[in-house]
């Protein structure tokens, strides 16, 4: 029997987001805080800076959720990340 985790920081609604895991009070998704570690490789410390509204107990517990729903999450990324990073990445790059 597998025991239920409890993720104090993340919610998911139908109506916010899509119904995607999101840090409870925002409407940042779990997938775009992975995307920013997986993808951009970015470390906690630049991931906080990049979303400053965020404490580092969000943040950690955004990778906790994610270690628990891996698979969800690594298909939401997937989805969303042609169309979100592809925008941000030429963003970021820029002179």
């Amino acid at each position: 029997m597998k025991n239920q985790v409890v993720h104090p920081y993340i919610a998911v609604k139908e109506g916010v987001c899509g119904g995607t895991p999101v840090v409870k009070g925002t409407r940042i998704p779990v997938w775009a805080i992975i995307g920013y570690y997986k993808i951009l490789n970015y470390s906690i410390e630049e991931i906080l800076k990049q979303l400053p509204e965020l404490t580092p107990a969000q943040v950690y517990d955004a990778f906790s959720f994610y270690y628990d729903h891996q698979e969800e999450i690594d298909k939401e990324l997937e989805l969303n990340m042609e169309e979100n990073w592809k925008n941000w990445w030429s963003f970021e790059k820029a002179p």
